[in-house]
């Protein structure tokens, strides 16, 4: 029996560090050559360190990157710098690896992020319409411009992993995770996810530009109501019970189109399927994505989502690796994940085929994404973060994700020289609410602090005609008075939410928002409802009283896309990606 300590030095199996011109560094040689070089080098010690990923906060000390060869962090919910600017965010990770080319081998960091919505973490990033607007425009090639760009804002700060696209197929508005998928059609869900996966990776210099991360694998969007793990959760970590042919037909078709169009990483959903943990499923994991479908890339667990398949730790991580997971986020217990491994080594519950195996498609995709071989990212790189390019395309992804559910009399478009526009809703004049969840902070923020972009209220002063009155007042307390506005527009929805902690049995307006509706039908002639939320809300006792209404979905920091449609520079052609119930 074979035992390794976490403490003592680790080197190469010729005790020589920090080579130079060996074969796996020179970049004229072929992919497979290079990965076999570096893995014929490399201590079991040294492997175990790549299939780990670990959130930087857990992280109190750069040196235990180099000690365990830690190959993989992310920010988790967002977690970045105290000071979330581009070079704050750029000298972070470059820190992050430095660290990691200073260990034996010189292997570096593959850093993730959820950039789900454009670089939303980093001040002054163009923060785009969540996944669910995107797929109202169902518009591919507009989605893989969205991409581009992000990932372009990405690699300025040097972070070349983005988790993402989503490629669930929601059939439950119930789930907080509603927002980040495309919708509920299978093909639009394909379409879009493939588009998103190529403005993603594709590049001009034969390395992946970022590394897309196809998730959440599998059926996650129709998980049963009330069957989660998480006592605060509703649907979130909850349980499939579909039938494998409905999960083939519904779930799986984004996936394989993923896989045929390059996909070199999947991520594996918290869910469970007919009460097994996905991430315990070898029938789904190797079987089906690696064997069937021919899947090349490494597979990365969620969130937690290994050591939830039994309450042992070191049963559930071995349960998983051999279920076929390559990669495991902890996300915070690195040693005792590299301890965990080493024992199941050592003991043969892990075997060494399957250890090289993972290591090997988590080594061939680092190559692949040019990590070895690309220089570092610098600051003058930073100036495309928020430009006007990426700005511009927000705004044009915006008013093609607004979807107009009701236009009686065809009030809409607005004439911009109207006499008197008031303007009211929790929505109207914040910019957190119009990102949503992922933005800033994992939940999103409830304000304008933390994000640059245009409020909706402020668009709508931005477009009406300069002899116009235009009067703002979030609960819709306007003054007294004989003369009716013109038109009353009221901008409601949803607050900041992210995940589990969205799930909600009925997705609808608050009592606030409904009393700023009230007042302002009572003060215009007219009335407008422009919903920003990540799922059809129930408005259906409401609607028949409204003359217009919009579904603008979370349209990130360009609120100028929505006026852009509201007074008819642009018309309406945005589809429901999913049925909203009808009033």
């Amino acid at each position: 029996m074979i035992f390794f300590f976490l403490n003592s030095p680790i080197t190469d199996k010729n005790n020589n560090c920090h080579q130079t011109n060996l074969p796996y560094q020179n970049s004229t040689l072929s992919l497979d050559q290079r990965v076999t070089d570096l893995m014929n080098r490399m201590t079991v010690a040294e492997k175990i360190g790549q299939m780990v990923l670990v959130e930087k906060n857990s992280i109190h000390d750069l040196n235990d990157i180099t000690q365990y060869n830690l190959g993989a962090l992310l920010s988790g919910g967002g977690a970045g710098p105290k000071q979330a600017t581009p070079p704050a965010w750029l000298k972070m990770i470059n820190e992050f690896q430095f660290a990691a080319k200073n260990t034996c081998l010189g292997i570096p960091l593959l850093y993730g992020i959820d950039a789900i919505h454009g670089h939303a973490n980093v001040l002054g990033a163009t923060i785009f319409p969540h996944f669910i607007g995107l797929g109202a425009t169902k518009d591919p090639g507009l989605v893989k411009r969205v991409a581009m760009a992000t990932a372009e804002e990405m690699a300025a700060t040097g972070i070349y992993w983005n988790f993402a696209p989503n490629l669930d197929v929601i059939k439950d508005i119930r789930w907080g995770k509603t927002y980040e998928t495309f919708g509920s059609n299978t093909a639009n869900v394909a379409q879009l996810g493939l588009a998103y996966l190529a403005g993603t990776q594709n590049s001009s210099d034969g390395y992946l530009k970022v590394l897309a991360n196809p998730k959440h694998f599998i059926g996650g969007g129709d998980m049963e109501y009330g069957t989660s793990r998480n006592k605060e959760f509703k649907v979130e970590e909850g349980n499939i019970t579909i039938d494998e042919q409905t999960l083939r037909q519904v779930h799986l078709v984004p996936f394989q189109k993923a896989i045929a169009g390059g996909a070199k990483a999947i991520m594996v959903s918290t869910a469970s399927w007919q009460g097994k943990m996905n991430s315990d499923n070898y029938h789904l994991l190797t079987e089906l994505l690696k064997d069937e479908l021919g899947f090349p890339g490494f597979i990365v667990s969620d969130w937690y989502g290994v050591y939830q398949i039994e309450t042992s730790k070191y049963n559930s991580l071995v349960r998983a690796v051999n279920a076929g997971i390559d990669m495991v986020m902890t996300p915070f217990e690195y040693k005792d994940f590299i301890s965990n491994l080493q024992v199941a080594m050592a003991k043969g519950d892990i075997t060494e085929e399957r250890l090289n195996d993972a290591v090997r498609r988590i080594l061939t995709v680092k190559f692949e994404a040019g990590l070895f071989d690309r220089p570092d990212a610098k600051p003058e790189g930073l100036s495309i973060i928020g430009n006007a390019t990426h700005r511009e395309l927000a705004r044009e992804a915006v008013r093609k994700s607004q979807v107009l559910l009701k236009n009686k009399n065809s009030i809409l478009p607005l004439p911009v020289s109207l006499s008197k526009i008031i303007v009211a809703g929790s929505a109207a004049d914040n910019l957190g609410r119009q990102a949503g969840g992922w933005t800033t902070e994992w939940q999103g923020i409830d304000g304008n602090f933390g994000i640059s972009g245009t409020t909706i209220f402020e668009a709508i002063k931005n477009t009406v005609s300069k002899d116009t009155e235009i009067e703002y007042n979030q609960q819709g307390d306007f003054s007294a008075g004989n003369k009716l506005a013109d038109v009353g527009i009221v901008v409601v929805g949803e607050k900041p939410y992210a995940e589990g902690w969205g799930d909600i049995a009925n997705p609808s307006l608050s009592p606030e928002d409904l009393s700023a509706i009230q007042r302002v039908k009572s003060k215009s002639k007219k009335i407008i409802i422009i919903i920003v939320s990540g799922r059809p809300l129930d408005i259906k006792e409401y609607a028949r009283n409204w003359d217009a209404i919009v579904a603008a979905w979370l349209p990130g920091s360009e609120g100028q896309g929505v006026a852009d449609v509201l007074f008819g520079n642009f018309p309406f052609t945005g589809t429901l990606p999913i049925a909203w119930e009808r009033y």
